[in-house]
C-alpha cells in the first residue's frame, strides 16, 4: 500500500471507473479525505491539545472554509481536475442551513477533486494541493 505524507491511499481506481461515479460520490470520499488530511496534519505537527485540534479542524473543514480553499486552488488545477471541479460545483445538492448555495457548491467541487485524486492514487498531487490550502489557513490564522 502506497502512503503519502498526510494520509494513506488505496489501490488506484482507473479513470474509466471514475467517470462512472457521480460527482457527489467523489465529494463523499473527498470530504472524508480532506478531514483526514487536516486532522493528520494537526496531530503530526503537534498543534495543540485535542480540544484545540478539534476547534481548528472544525474551522477548516466546513463549507465556508472549503469554498475559500476551492477558489484558492482553482487556478492551480490541471485540465482533468478542473473538469471534476466543474462537475462537483454543478452537482445537485441541498446546502446545509449554515452555508450559502454558492459556498456549498464550491465546497462540493473541492471535495470532488479531493476524492478524484485520492481514488486515482494521485497522493503526491493531493499533498501538493493540500499544502497550498493548509499554508493559506495557517497564515490566515496567524493574522487573527
Amino acid at each position: 500500500m502506497k502512503t503519502s505524507k498526510y494520509g494513506a491511499s488505496l489501490r488506484p481506481v482507473d479513470d474509466a471507473r471514475i467517470r462512472e461515479l457521480s460527482p457527489i460520490a467523489l465529494a463523499y470520499i473527498g470530504d472524508t479525505v480532506f478531514d483526514l488530511y487536516v486532522r493528520a496534519y494537526l496531530v503530526k505537527n503537534n498543534m495543540g491539545r485535542i480540544d484545540a485540534l478539534h476547534r481548528y479542524a472544525s474551522g477548516v473543514v466546513n463549507a465556508h472554509a472549503q469554498a475559500q480553499a476551492a477558489l484558492l486552488l482553482r487556478p492551480n488545477l490541471t485540465e482533468r481536475e478542473a473538469e471534476i471541479f466543474q462537475l462537483g460545483k454543478n452537482a445537485k445538492s441541498t446546502p446545509p442551513k449554515n452555508a450559502s448555495h454558492e459556498e456549498y457548491s464550491l465546497a462540493t467541487a473541492l471535495e470532488a477533486v479531493t476524492g478524484y485524486l485520492y481514488l486515482t492514487g494521485q497522493t503526491a498531487r493531493l499533498d501538493e494541493l493540500f499544502g497550498i490550502v493548509i499554508t493559506h489557513f495557517l497564515k490566515e490564522d496567524s493574522h487573527a
